[in-house]
């Protein structure tokens, strides 16, 4: 199974970026993984057309066929260890790629949400967008060395 990132834009802090990287390649030896981050040219405007085009980029970045998970504040929670029960269940069902789509500062708007196979909520916390990325890259990795017995769960 292949799992994808979609994001809008770099990641601006360098720190987050060392730790994506690191998790991504460490991510690499147990799954097919990849970060596509798709060029947004909306600027710093926060309107609703903004997010909508927003998202309609990330929707046409996902290729067909892909299990969409949209990350949103009021998606559904999963503890580290449910969450690698349910990439198992996706590995058994056959599903061939997982995308998951961050949105912007100021989230998905409603045609991307509708859009989502599962909505998914990091924490009931509040983290920026960026941040985001790399807490999604770990919970990934943590998935999988929770599936292969590892120690770094504990």
């Amino acid at each position: 199974m292949k799992h994808e990132i979609l994001f809008l834009g770099k990641t601006k802090d360098k720190f987050l970026r060392i730790g994506i990287e690191d998790f991504a390649s460490r991510l690499k030896h147990y799954t097919n993984f990849d970060i596509s981050v798709v060029k947004d040219s909306s600027g710093s405007r926060s309107d609703s057309k903004t997010i909508e085009k927003q998202g309609q980029l990330l929707l046409k970045s996902v290729p067909a066929g892909a299990f969409k998970v949209v990350l949103d504040a009021g998606g559904k929670d999963f503890s580290s260890e449910s969450f690698s029960e349910q990439v198992t269940k996706w590995e058994m069902q056959g599903i061939k790629q997982v995308s998951y789509l961050i949105g912007g500062p100021d989230g998905h708007g409603p045609a991307v949400l509708k859009e989502a196979d599962l909505k998914l909520s990091i924490s009931r916390m509040t983290f920026t967008h960026d941040m985001v990325r790399l807490l999604l890259v770990e919970q990934l990795y943590r998935a999988y060395t929770i599936k292969a017995g590892e120690r770094y769960h504990k």
